[in-house]
């Protein structure tokens, strides 16, 4: 049990630092170099807590007050990507649209990361699937 409970910890704080990377080098480029790797770090982890808490309570609050419909998710989401912006505003001390266009970069820079690492495993094991799902991929 207990080397079932390190390996998560050790691969939740592997991805962790891989989706860092991302958040760091689209923050490094929209900040003009102030960013700083652990400040990256603890925006990539306080961000899910964050958008995670907006989403849920909204989403309660609001299905009490509107009903049980699609409508009171999709302000819930909204407002949990609003905060989740926030986290990127306030981390990285910048604007709502640096903000946003760090979140932008940081999602394209995943995934050019995503492809590279699924075609560079997929030469050396021809066959394995891929480990970022490609749109419109024939399987």
């Amino acid at each position: 049990m207990a080397v079932i409970a390190a390996a998560v910890i050790i691969g939740l704080i592997a991805i962790w630092i891989i989706v860092t990377i991302p958040v760091w080098i689209a923050a490094k480029i929209l900040t003009l170099g102030k960013a700083k790797f652990t400040r990256a770090m603890l925006v990539t982890a306080a961000g899910p807590i964050v958008y995670g808490i907006v989403f849920f309570i909204s989403a309660a609050v609001l299905t009490v007050a509107l009903g049980n419909s699609t409508m009171p998710a999709i302000v819930a989401f909204i407002l949990a990507f609003i905060a989740w912006i926030g986290v990127f505003k306030k981390g990285f001390a910048t604007g709502w649209i640096r903000a946003l266009a760090i979140a932008i970069l940081a999602t394209v820079v995943f995934a050019v990361i995503g492809v590279v690492i699924t075609l560079i495993i997929q030469a050396i094991v021809p066959g394995a699937p891929p480990i970022t799902p490609f749109p419109l991929q024939q399987v």
